[in-house]
C-alpha cells in the first residue's frame, strides 16, 4: 500500500512539475525561424529582405500570447542538408514554433519532410515546386507566394494568346526547374503551341552562350526562362548581347522579380512579361506597407519578403484565435480564417496546403514610360486565385484524396 502511496505521490509530483512546462509549449512566446538564402543567387529576392518583413510582422503583432513575438534568422546556404540541420535544431531545441521563407525549392522540400515528421509548422514564400501542394504536400505546411503552375499558366497563356505559339524553354536544372519544365510545357502544348526545344543549366551559371545559342537555332518565337535570382539575370544580361529581341524572339520571365528589372534596367528588361502575386505600386494598401519596407531597405520588397511578413501575420492571427500554439488546431484556424491583408484580398488556404490568391500578369515599361526609380511595370491581367493554380481536381495531394472519401 505504501508503495501504490508512493508512486500516486511521485505521479502527482510529475504532472505538477512538467504541467507548466506543457502550458509554456503551447502558450510561451511566439518564435519565428526565418531560414533563408543570405549570399546565394536569391538573396537579393529573399535574404535579410524577408528577415527584415518577420520583424515588421512581428512588431506589429504587439503582445501574443502575453509576449512579445521573437524572430530569429539563418542562412540555408541553398543546401537540402544543411537547412534540415537548422530547421531541427530550432524545432527541437530552440523553441522555434514556425519556419518560414524557405528560399529554393529543393531546401523547402526537405524541411517539408521534417515539419511533417516533427509536426511542426513551415509557411513557404520562396520556392515554387508543386509537390509542395501535391505529391509530398503536409498538413502542417502552407505554400503562401507564388508555384511554378500558378507562373506557368498565368503568363504562358497571356504569351499564347498574344501570338507567342513556339518556345524554347531555359530551365533551371533542379526541383523548380523540373517542376517549371512540366507546368509550362502542359500549358503550351494544351493550347495549340509547341515546345521547340529545351536545355538545362546547373544553378548558380555565369554562361549561358551555349544555352542561348539554341535557343535562337531553335526559331521559337519565345524563350521561356525557368529560372531565377542571378541566373535568370544573367540570362537575360546574355540575350540582349546576343540581340536575341532584336531579331524578334521574345523573353518571358516565367519567375522574375522587381529587384531583377531594377537591377537589369528598362532598356534592357522592356516589354518583358511576367507574373506576381504582389507589387508595391498596385493601390494604396501595397504603396503604404512598401513604404514602410523601404524605410529600412532602401528598396522595395520582392514578392516573397511580403509573403514573409503575410504568412506570419496570419499564423499569428489564427494563434491569438486559437488562444495556444498547437500547431494541429492553429492550421485548422488558418484555413479557416480568410486572409486578408496588403497583398492578399479574400484569399483561403487550401487542405492541400496551397494559398489561393489572386496573381497578376505585368509587363515592363519602357524607360520612357517610367515615372521614378522603381515605377517598372504596368498591369496586364489580374488572374483570379481560383483560375492561377492547380484545381484540387487534379491534385494529387493524399490529404485532399482523404477529405474528399471521408
Amino acid at each position: 500500500m505504501r508503495i501504490v502511496e508512493l508512486a500516486a505521490l511521485g505521479l502527482a509530483a510529475l504532472f505538477a512539475a512538467t504541467g507548466p512546462a506543457m502550458a509554456q509549449s503551447d502558450t510561451g512566446p511566439v518564435k519565428v525561424g526565418v531560414l533563408t538564402d543570405m549570399n546565394s543567387i536569391f538573396a537579393d529576392i529573399t535574404g535579410q529582405g524577408s528577415v527584415v518583413a518577420a520583424q515588421m510582422a512581428a512588431e506589429d503583432a504587439g503582445k501574443v500570447l502575453g509576449h512579445p513575438v521573437e524572430v530569429v534568422s539563418a542562412d540555408n546556404g541553398l543546401k537540402p542538408d544543411q537547412s534540415v540541420a537548422i530547421a531541427r535544431r530550432w524545432y527541437q531545441n530552440e523553441g522555434v514554433d514556425i519556419v518560414v521563407d524557405l528560399a529554393g525549392s529543393s531546401v523547402a522540400l526537405a524541411v517539408n519532410n521534417l515539419s511533417r515528421d516533427l509536426k511542426k509548422i513551415m509557411l513557404v514564400s520562396s520556392a515554387g515546386a508543386t509537390d509542395l501542394t501535391g505529391k509530398q504536400c503536409s498538413p502542417y505546411a502552407a505554400q503562401w507566394t507564388f508555384d511554378t503552375y500558378a507562373l506557368a499558366h498565368s503568363t504562358g497563356l497571356g504569351v499564347l494568346r498574344s501570338g507567342g505559339d513556339t518556345w524554347f524553354e531555359l530551365i533551371a536544372d533542379y526541383a523548380f526547374g523540373y517542376a517549371m519544365q512540366k507546368d509550362l510545357t502542359d500549358v503550351v502544348v494544351a493550347n495549340g503551341g509547341k515546345v521547340l526545344g529545351v536545355a538545362r543549366h546547373p544553378i548558380n551559371t555565369s554562361d549561358f552562350s551555349s544555352f542561348l545559342l539554341q535557343a535562337q537555332a531553335s526559331g521559337a518565337k519565345v524563350i521561356g526562362l525557368g529560372n531565377a535570382g542571378d541566373d535568370m539575370t544573367n540570362a537575360i544580361k546574355q540575350a540582349s548581347e546576343f540581340g536575341l529581341q532584336q531579331h524578334g524572339q521574345k523573353l518571358v520571365g516565367l519567375l522574375t522579380f522587381i529587384t531583377d528589372v531594377h537591377s537589369l534596367g528598362l532598356k534592357i528588361t522592356q516589354g518583358l512579361q511576367l507574373t506576381e502575386s504582389f507589387y508595391w505600386d498596385l493601390d494604396d494598401q501595397t504603396r503604404a506597407w512598401s513604404k514602410r519596407y523601404y524605410e529600412r531597405m532602401h528598396k522595395m520588397p520582392s514578392m516573397d519578403q511580403a509573403g514573409v511578413y503575410s504568412s506570419v501575420m496570419h499564423y499569428i492571427k489564427a494563434v491569438k484565435a486559437v488562444g495556444n500554439k498547437n500547431p494541429d488546431a492553429v492550421m485548422a484556424k488558418m484555413r479557416e480564417l480568410p486572409v486578408n491583408d496588403f497583398m492578399t484580398h479574400n484569399g483561403h488556404l487550401r487542405p492541400d496546403g496551397r494559398l489561393v490568391r489572386d496573381m497578376y500578369l505585368f509587363e515592363v515599361k519602357k524607360p520612357e514610360e517610367s515615372k521614378g526609380e522603381w515605377d517598372l511595370y504596368k498591369l496586364v491581367k489580374t488572374v483570379p486565385g481560383d483560375e492561377a493554380y492547380r484545381p484540387l481536381s487534379e491534385s494529387e495531394c493524399p490529404l485532399v484524396k482523404q477529405a474528399t472519401t471521408r
